[in-house]
């Protein structure tokens, strides 16, 4: 069922129950009231009935006349009856009236009055006493006029109610094709997207309402998706790229190798050269899903100590640097030790910085690296300089995006990820990276911390 029709027939029944509840109290009041109006009627006709008959002897001549003259419409025998204290009848025409019972008489005298309905007719008694003694007396009316009444507002509140149930179930398709034309268009807009580039968005209705929540909401799942599709691609390309180069290394050592018999000697090169290209491939792959798993980290943030992390790294890369005839100088220019307390991924951080570094021994050419840690409006600041061959203009703006390498690298080893990576990570972390440099003159990588709000 289509949000359309549900909606109608929501409405419709909605409006249907609504209509009949009303029509139910409406119907039973109109009923109770008109009741009580024929009854209090009948009351006042008694009470003329009872001064007609009872009060002849009191009241002069011309007055009970007049009394006749004006009430004689009311005043008929045959539907008066007055009862002595024998329950006799003994003025009116109403005689042996089978719906007048002993019980009745007594509730009259009992209660000064009783009012009841019998046979489509309409009885009221009162209780009179006179100075001929107690009477009661009894008018009956027949109730033609009042079903007749009931009859027309039943008729007139099924008409209005079955007319309001059309009305509303058109009003309701109606006004569902209005309300829901707008879906229907983001509809009609999905179906036509290029799925091809599914990163295409739709465009907003400028409503501020739900329908704008869910465009904007749609364009947000087709960004991700789309991004991730990219990086799927990515990593297909640079795989197929990349991956050739170590693995036909290897196949190409092998089929060489394995034409004629070798020296122990050349068995152990060709080991190590295959080894150090399966060892390529195995960190291409750890950097990638790295990169996949990031947003995932947030759980494992914690106080990291930034100044351990450099000197750790320099164990690690100190050794390195002196095979490239070059070597690592920390200068540390923090007076505030709380800004060397961050909170982070520890791991993510030293893989960050190590790429950072590593990359400045790389392309240092023999020159020292040097790594200062310093302070600015209580924001720690790294900076890695090396004096290398540096980053042509065109590079640089490229330079860290996923598998990009510079043109000037010369043959030396790298996947690309690297500096992607560290970016990667200090965005994660909210540090923010900025790299200058100049061709034969060196690179300067600089990342500013977070404030750190304690201080």
């Amino acid at each position: 069922m289509t949000l359309r029709n549900r909606f109608t027939i929501i409405s419709s029944l909605s409006f249907g129950i609504v209509s009949i509840i009303t029509s139910a109290v409406i119907f039973f009041a109109y009923y109770d009231s008109t009741k009580i109006f024929y009854f209090e009627k009948l009351r006042n006709t008694a009470l003329i009935s009872a001064i007609y008959y009872l009060e002849k002897d009191e009241l002069p001549k011309d007055r009970h006349a007049q009394i006749k003259q004006e009430y004689k419409h009311l005043i008929q025998n045959n539907q008066v009856a007055v009862y002595n204290q024998n329950n006799e009848v003994t003025f009116g025409q109403n005689l042996n009236d089978k719906n007048i019972r002993l019980s009745h008489l007594q509730a009259a005298r009992n209660n000064r009055g009783t009012q009841f309905m019998s046979d489509n007719q309409f009885y009221y008694g009162i209780f009179y006493p006179d100075n001929q003694g107690d009477f009661v007396v009894f008018v009956k009316s027949p109730n033609d006029s009042f079903q007749s009444q009931i009859w027309r507002l039943s008729i007139i509140m099924l008409s209005v109610l079955m007319i309001g149930l059309l009305a509303i179930y058109f009003l309701s398709r109606y006004l569902s094709k209005v309300v829901y034309k707008p879906i229907s268009n983001v509809v009609e807009r999905i179906n036509k997207v290029d799925y091809n580039n599914i990163s295409t968005a739709i465009t907003s209705t400028n409503t501020n309402d739900e329908i704008e929540d869910l465009i904007k909401s749609y364009n947000k799942l087709l960004g991700r998706i789309s991004e991730n599709v990219l990086l799927q691609q990515n990593f297909i390309n640079y795989v197929s790229h990349e991956f050739k180069t170590p693995l036909a290394a290897i196949s190409g050592n092998l089929e060489v190798f394995a034409q004629k018999d070798r020296t122990p000697e050349e068995y152990k090169k060709v080991a190590k050269e295959s080894l150090d290209n399966v060892f390529e491939i195995e960190n291409i792959l750890n950097n990638l899903l790295l990169m996949s798993g990031m947003t995932k980290l947030e759980s494992s943030h914690k106080t990291v100590r930034v100044d351990e992390l450099i000197w750790k790294m320099y164990e690690k890369l100190d050794s390195k640097a002196k095979d490239n005839n070059s070597a690592i100088k920390i200068q540390l220019q923090v007076t505030k030790p709380s800004l060397l307390e961050f909170p982070g991924n520890e791991t993510l951080l030293y893989l960050a910085l190590y790429n950072i570094v590593e990359n400045a021994i790389k392309y240092s050419h023999g020159h020292p690296v040097e790594i200062i840690l310093s302070e600015n409006e209580n924001q720690l600041n790294i900076e890695v300089k090396d004096q290398g061959k540096g980053i042509p203009a065109d590079d640089l703006v490229k330079i860290t995006d996923t598998f990009y390498r510079g043109k000037n690298v010369d043959g030396i080893k790298g996947s690309g990820i690297g500096l992607s990576l560290s970016k990667s990570i200090f965005d994660h972390h909210n540090i923010s990276m900025k790299i200058d440099s100049q061709v034969d003159v060196g690179t300067n990588v600089l990342l500013v911390f977070p404030p750190n709000l304690e201080n």
